[in-house]
């Protein structure tokens, strides 16, 4: 029986780089975008898939819609033919409001295979676009929407970003409800962090504070349940059953290949990822900037803190019989959770709930200390 087996696709060009952005990703860089297409095909040639099935594919940048559907749907179709997928896998690619307006480009797309895309809305507002600069508008957000669905897109997600500089809450919540009223099947929702070495670390200062950010999320999460999207992971909305079952892969500790110059896998018992180096790779050079095979005590560690992610949480049975060791140990410090507010207990089940979600680094950094006492 074949194994289960998510694979990404990595796109690094776009259009232009936002000032938030630490991804691999070369702005005008369209020149090359041939020479990729043909090199990524033939880093999938050189892969063996064998005892695996594809269930989830996902192409990230980037921005995969940047590339043009001709490319995309050649890209997919060089993944069909060297790895089995199963008939109902999702497959998803992100797009930029902006290159995303051809309903009848996007038709093309659905008749490939594409069944999800995940659309970069980021904010309803001109004012925050251009802050964190954004090339698109509210207005290409409806249209690349309109021309999604009548593409037969029936699966889309949203992003947006809180925290934004300047931003309050109430401009926050205008944002929430120009999204909920685009109807997406799923909405990510993740606060801004300035990262060293991207343009907005300069302008850090501009930024709501933390305690502002907090109150951004928790009305997030209060919105959106209250309207029919389910949060299913710390920055993750979804109606029922429209959960992206790729993302669930990294989160369950799946197993997924990565392709392309800074795309990571967790593959054949190996974690690994290529080298960002877009010249090198079109040349066929591709290396490893990093690899390593985790020991049984770092994957007890990726399970605590990647369950603690998922609004479901940890399920004791399911790490006694995965790794064989008793959970309570946890109890004590989870129970102490419980107490504060920060965690509930469903059956013998124990997660997060929305404050809790907000202090989630110290808590795994807590259960990791005990695991490590064990």
């Amino acid at each position: 029986m074949s194994k289960p087996l998510g694979l990404y696709i990595h796109v690094p060009f776009c259009k232009q780089k936002c000032l938030y952005c630490d991804f691999y990703s070369l702005p005008r860089r369209e020149e090359d975008m041939d020479a990729y297409v043909s090199a990524l095909s033939a880093q999938l040639l050189e892969t063996d898939f064998t005892g695996y099935e594809a269930d989830t594919v996902y192409f990230g940048g980037g921005t995969p819609s940047y590339l043009g559907p001709r490319r995309l749907a050649a890209l997919l179709e060089a993944v069909f033919s060297v790895c089995p997928t199963a008939p109902e896998a999702e497959i998803t690619f992100e797009a930029n409001p902006d290159s995303a307006q051809d309903a009848e480009g996007l038709s093309a797309l659905r008749r490939a295979g594409f069944s999800r895309i995940s659309l970069g809305m980021q904010s309803a507002s001109g004012e925050e676009l251009r802050s964190i600069g954004r090339v698109h508008t509210m207005d290409q957000v409806r249209a690349a929407v309109d021309a999604a669905r009548r593409a037969g897109f029936e699966n889309l997600s949203l992003d947006l970003i809180y925290g934004l500089p300047g931003q309050d809450l109430p401009r926050w919540r205008k944002n929430l409800s120009a999204a909920a009223a685009l109807n997406p099947e799923h909405l990510s929702c993740y606060g801004l962090k300035a990262e060293p070495g991207t343009p907005l670390y300069a302008r850090r200062e501009s930024l709501p504070g933390d305690e502002v950010q907090a109150d951004m999320y928790l009305e997030t999460v209060s919105f959106l349940e209250g309207r029919g999207w389910r949060q299913y992971e710390i920055s993750n909305f979804a109606k029922p059953g429209r959960e992206s079952q790729h993302n669930l892969k990294y989160w369950t500790l799946g197993e997924y290949a990565g392709f392309g110059p800074g795309a990571h896998s967790d593959f054949g018992g190996r974690r690994y990822a290529w080298a960002r180096d877009l010249e090198a790779f079109i040349r066929g050079e591709r290396t490893l900037s990093e690899s390593c095979r985790p020991s049984p005590r770092d994957r007890e560690a990726e399970w605590l803190m990647l369950s603690l992610r998922l609004a479901r949480g940890l399920d004791p049975e399911a790490w006694e019989g995965r790794f064989g060791r008793p959970f309570s140990p946890f109890l004590p410090f989870l129970e102490r959770c419980e107490a504060a507010g920060y965690a509930v207990r469903e059956g013998r089940r124990r997660r997060l709930t929305p404050r809790g979600f907000l202090v989630s680094n110290q808590i795994i950094g807590e259960l990791l200390d005990i695991l490590q006492e064990e």
